[in-house]
């Protein structure tokens, strides 16, 4: 995978990406790509054994985001600078759940990877229109919840994860046609995002300028702290095997991409969200690994 992103790193350096074809991509990748590979997973045989544990997954998986959200605002949550506040809070909860999660997923174990995957995308999808929307709006203005509950339930991942239960809890089979073309689009979605990704870090500029003692706390609990605690509450909750592993991977992800844009509706500078970002990412090539090895100790 990090062979991947060398090539989105050497396509970007002799010209052939620009940021439309980037831009383009990704929400193919988010909005089709995704959505294939999430419903070819739940094209197995039903096991109720599969669901209560994906239920019990989900559960771990929300009490995972309430207590990171829990101790994100009270480390960041008296910062002066609302800015960056709000950066270090979503972006210290928030990972790259949908872009970098589920390739990881599908890559290290195969449907059953990103079928668990589903879960963690599921919470972050609630949790990211809701709270993660609401850290960026002022204050007195009130959180649109029709909007938001929108928001969540016409994310096409969603929508895919709601079609993927119902077939798989039904034991109802694509059309053969039909499930071929789901299984050649979701087929491409760990080269092409590792890719993007390789693409998007080929762009940035360090400085010592970017980084503070707050993102650089922010970078810590994002990308090694919350993980930990991730697996601490997995383990409470007697989750085990692909389920326990792919939950573990998906919290290891580093800060969601979608700070960027949050930021720039909030019109707010968005420097500080890209620095964390893409430290985040990078960081990632190495503490993925460590939290999962964290994991089988």
């Amino acid at each position: 995978m990090f062979s991947l992103i060398l090539v989105g790193l050497l396509i970007n350096k002799i010209g052939f990406f620009h940021q439309q074809t980037s831009d383009d991509l990704t929400s193919i990748l988010l909005y089709v790509v995704s959505p294939c590979l999430i419903i070819n997973a739940f094209e197995e045989p039903y096991s109720p054994k599969r669901i209560q544990q994906f239920l019990l997954t989900l559960f771990g998986i929300i009490l995972f985001y309430l207590v990171d959200i829990f101790i994100a605002r009270i480390v960041f949550g008296k910062i002066k600078d609302t800015a960056l506040s709000r950066v270090v809070q979503y972006g210290s909860v928030y990972s790259n759940a949908g872009f970098m999660g589920v390739p990881l997923a599908s890559s290290l174990f195969g449907s059953q990877g990103v079928f668990f995957a589903a879960a963690s995308l599921a919470a972050f999808n609630i949790f990211n229109w809701t709270h993660g929307v609401k850290l960026f709006q002022p204050k007195q203005n009130q959180l649109d919840h029709k909007a938001a509950l929108q928001k969540v339930v016409l994310n096409p991942n969603i929508i895919a994860i709601v079609c993927g239960l119902l077939l798989f809890s039904l034991s109802i089979k694509i059309p053969f046609v039909i499930n071929q073309a789901v299984k050649y689009v979701g087929s491409v979605n760990t080269p092409l995002s590792m890719i993007v990704i390789g693409n998007s870090l080929a762009g940035i500029k360090f400085s010592r300028k970017m980084l503070n003692s707050k993102i650089l706390l922010a970078l810590v609990m994002k990308n090694l702290f919350f993980p930990v605690i991730a697996i601490m509450i997995l383990e409470f909750l007697k989750i085990s095997g692909i389920a326990f592993y792919t939950t573990v991977v998906m919290a290891a992800c580093p800060v969601a991409g979608i700070v960027v844009l949050f930021t720039l509706q909030a019109r707010g500078n968005p420097r500080q969200a890209i620095t964390l970002m893409s430290i985040s990412t990078i960081l990632s090539l190495a503490t993925i690994p460590l939290v999962f090895a964290i994991s089988k100790i």
